[in-house]
């Protein structure tokens, strides 16, 4: 871990359910500023519903996200804004506009979110897209690039307007393997130079055991996080379940 700081996340008691089917109960977990923390699990455990409590595109049934001690969901107006500013998100399947150049992608959140002038956005995007390796592709659409090359363009949009914490939706998923380790040493290289925390959805081990700081695994029968640690604590864990996961692998 590379703070004992407060931590910039703390999850306290929250269920999530849909409708009267109950999801994930009563988790409780925090993550430190810096941290690449990740949370895994096998197919239908919960990591997506999860990840979208977590950056407030779904409301607990019980229970709190606190951003820097502040309810997310109970936050309104400017505040509630402010709360979102400080979040990058990269879906998984990057979410891109496939109609726009990068560029044009990139400066769609400033226009949208800052009052920053036009020469502005554009040098800030430009600069985003070197970041994550795309400068000499500013003026291609999402359609004419590799898997990889989209995920790292969603993640220069999730770091455009200069958040603190990035989450990431299962960014190794569909990678080959020399692709995937690219990825990695990117979210590495960003998390340290940027001093960003990372949260990651992802059931990839060989990513989990390059850059995980901590690990959060859920199970789908008992609704709820049966391991916390490091991955070798984990790799190490007296629970069937996820000494299976470690030693096998798991899809979903």
């Amino acid at each position: 871990m590379k703070s004992r700081q407060a931590p910039l996340i703390q999850v306290t008691g929250l269920t999530a359910a849909y409708g009267n089917e109950i999801v994930l109960e009563n988790l409780n977990f925090s993550v430190d500023s810096g941290e690449i923390f990740v949370i895994l699990g096998g197919s239908g455990c919960g990591k997506s519903t999860l990840l979208k409590h977590l950056i407030g595109l779904y409301r607990p049934v019980a229970g709190q996200v606190l951003i820097d001690g502040i309810d997310l969901h109970e936050a309104e107006g400017d505040l509630r804004l402010r709360l979102l500013r400080t979040m990058g998100i990269m879906y998984q399947q990057g979410a891109l506009f496939g109609s726009l150049t990068l560029l044009e992608n990139l400066c769609l959140p400033l226009e949208e979110l800052s009052e920053l002038p036009e020469t502005a956005r554009r040098l800030l995007a430009t600069m985003n897209l070197a970041l994550v390796g795309l400068a000499e592709h500013p003026h291609r659409y999402p359609a004419e690039l590799s898997g990889g090359m989209r995920k790292r363009a969603a993640i220069a949009r999730a770091l455009v307007l200069g958040p603190r914490i990035l989450f990431l939706d299962e960014p190794s998923a569909g990678l080959d393997p020399v692709t995937s380790a690219e990825m990695d040493r990117l979210i590495l290289r960003l998390a340290t130079n940027l001093e960003m925390t990372c949260v990651l959805v992802s059931h990839e081990l060989p990513s989990i055991f390059a850059i995980a700081d901590r690990v959060i695994m859920l199970d789908r029968n008992s609704r709820g996080i049966i391991a916390t640690g490091t991955p070798e604590d984990l790799r190490h864990s007296n629970n069937r379940t996820v000494a299976q996961f470690f030693s096998r692998g798991a899809s979903g």
